[in-house]
């Protein structure tokens, strides 16, 4: 191989560094074993708040740089000139040591605004948890109550020499260069947790479309697998049955050996029992076997293609620096290359049969994937606590019991069984309070139960043995609530536990405004108006001298109108139906 195209290992001030020839501007990223997954519920967010203070003193530079806080990695990464570089990279370590505090809670507000555009993805949660690396759909929580000292400790105990390595691509390491870090020791990764007890499961969402994902072991095949998996998905719900536009699919190692295959197909409201049968049967027929070798040999070019470019070696070295923090060896391209052209159909069947047992998959509203071997992701617990009740003033059956070990929300079901959310003091993630005095309980098992006193007649003193039973390590106090809660029945009686994400409920019914009610009263007046004329046209409209298809046409026309105007107080309707 040419050397030129290799990565080599060297070291800078005793942080591993990998270095990969480029010509143009030389770029080069510090990387940290530390990352969202390595938080807690209550204090999410602080490790991208480092970030953002470790970056501010770079200010406005004429060179690009960035941040970049993953599940389980942060990257500050450069491009430029050989002393912009080594001016960033210093100037980064210079701020972690000593990191500006007075701008801790600008900072905050920043991230609050960047949060507030962050669509977060709902599959996370659902496979790990409120923990680890389901964290990562959840909002930043922990940032509005992070003091100076909370941070400080943060950078000391991941922000070390021994949790970094450095990567750099240009014509020669940059002359000059010194990294000060404090020293520590390297982190390993986040443990994996579960919140599925089975699989393949699956859940409901509002949104459209299908979203699923998979692990898989990590290797060459299952890169490859990704890849054919979304020509398939392409070929079937976009060229031959139209159904969706988008089909893509994604590989993302978790640098444990392990990693994720996910896959997406959006679709219309109409096109979404098309789109998820379609979607099932690609799945089933990569499990089966079928796999077109003419689809591995487009992947396997294309794949081939990325790793003989000239800038191959020095693309990877992000991800190599990942690979070198957990211990994984950096392997080299013709390692790659060879294992990339030894991939056959039967191992793509392999990994199809291992995605299938990991498989979660997102369908939309009022559908289910039961009818394809899916388990429904658990929206109940199994078990309800003992202790004090206290009935809904609402009548609506369901009732918060206290207990010496957690709080349960219980209902009776139709069928006269009784279902059960329940949140373990020592598996609370988080407690959301407020000042009004309501509560939002989440256990690491992502299940959520609400605690409003004045919804089920709490008293004070059981609301104060609450919060002295929940560790104070998992409370996230919230500023005041714009909308008192309203009595609405609780989510077990229909048996949907509640699963939170994007700071509210999982799922969570959509409450009127005053606008959706106003426009529910005037479309209903205007398809009522409508309506009238219509039937007055069908029933009274028939002149003699007016021809049959005219009058039918006139008539259908009005009828045609009264639905247009009706349809858009039916979808406020349907849509807070449960508010």
């Amino acid at each position: 191989m040419n050397p030129q195209a290799a990565i080599h290992a060297t070291e800078v001030d005793g942080i591993p560094t990998l270095f990969a020839y480029a010509t143009g501007p030389m770029r080069a990223g510090l990387v940290f074993r530390v990352g969202v997954a390595d938080e807690t519920l209550a204090r999410t967010g602080v490790t991208h708040l480092v970030e953002h203070l470790a970056l501010h003193r770079q200010g406005l530079a004429d060179y690009h740089f960035n941040g970049a806080t993953k599940a389980a990695f942060t990257h500050f990464h450069v491009e430029g000139a050989e002393h912009e570089v080594v001016a960033y990279l210093q100037g980064v370590c210079a701020s972690l040591t000593d990191l500006p505090m007075e701008r801790l809670e600008t900072e905050k507000e920043i991230l609050r605004t960047e949060e507030s555009r962050r669509d977060v993805g709902q599959l996370p949660l659902w496979r790990y948890g409120a923990q680890g690396y389901g964290l990562v759909s959840y909002p930043e929580w922990g940032v509005r109550s992070l003091r100076p000292d909370d941070v400080r400790e943060w950078v000391h105990a991941w922000f070390t020499q021994g949790n970094a390595a450095l990567w750099i691509a240009g014509e020669r390491l940059p002359a000059g260069l010194t990294l000060k870090l404090p020293a520590g020791p390297r982190r390993p990764l986040p443990a994996v947790t579960s919140a599925l007890p089975a699989g393949p499961a699956y859940f409901s969402d509002g949104k459209g479309g299908v979203l699923l994902d998979a692990v898989v072991t990590d290797t060459t095949a299952a890169r490859v697998y990704a890849g054919v998996l979304e020509r398939e998905l392409s070929r079937a719900l976009r060229q031959e049955g139209g159904y969706s536009y988008t089909a893509a699919t994604d590989y993302a190692s978790r640098r444990d050996g392990f990693a994720l295959v996910t896959a997406f197909a959006d679709a219309l409201p109409a096109k979404q029992d098309a789109v998820l049968g379609g979607f099932v049967d690609v799945l089933a027929g990569l499990q089966v076997g079928r796999i077109g070798q003419g689809d591995l040999e487009a992947v396997r070019s294309r794949a081939d293609g990325a790793l003989t470019v000239p800038e191959a070696a020095a693309r990877r070295l992000p991800g190599a620096a990942e690979d070198l923090l957990v211990g994984r060896s950096v392997r080299g391209l013709d390692e790659l290359r060879s294992e990339l052209w030894a991939v056959t159909p039967e191992h793509l069947h392999a990994v199809a049969l291992e995605a299938s047992g990991t498989a979660l998959m997102q369908v939309p509203a009022g559908h289910s994937a039961d009818w394809a071997g899916y388990t429904a992701a658990p929206t109940r617990s199994t078990y309800a606590v003992t202790g004090r009740r206290f009935a809904s003033v609402g009548g609506d059956g369901s009732a918060l019991v206290f207990g010496d070990e957690g709080v349960s929300m219980t209902v009776r079901a139709k069928d006269g069984t009784e279902n059960a959310v329940t949140v373990a003091y020592r598996a609370c993630a988080a407690m959301l309070s407020w000042p009004d005095g309501g509560r939002q309980l989440i256990g690491t098992d992502g299940l959520v139960l609400e605690v409003e006193p004045g919804l089920y007649g709490v008293d004070a003193h059981t609301m104060a043995a609450l919060d002295a039973a929940v560790p104070q390590s998992a409370v996230v106090w919230l500023p005041p609530r714009q909308q008192q809660p309203k009595p609405r029945p609780a989510a077990a009686a229909q048996g949907n536990g509640t699963v939170p994400g994007d700071g509210e409920q999982r799922p969570a019914p959509a409450r009127r405004t005053g606008r959706q009610t106003a426009a529910v009263v005037v479309f209903a007046l205007l398809a009522g108006l409508f309506g009238f004329l219509a039937l007055a046209v069908t029933v009274f409209g028939h002149d003699p001298q007016t021809s049959t298809g005219a009058w039918l046409g006139l008539a259908g026309f009005m009828w045609g109108l009264t639905a247009l105007l009706a349809w858009p107080a039916v979808r406020i309707l349907r849509r807070t139906r449960r508010a």
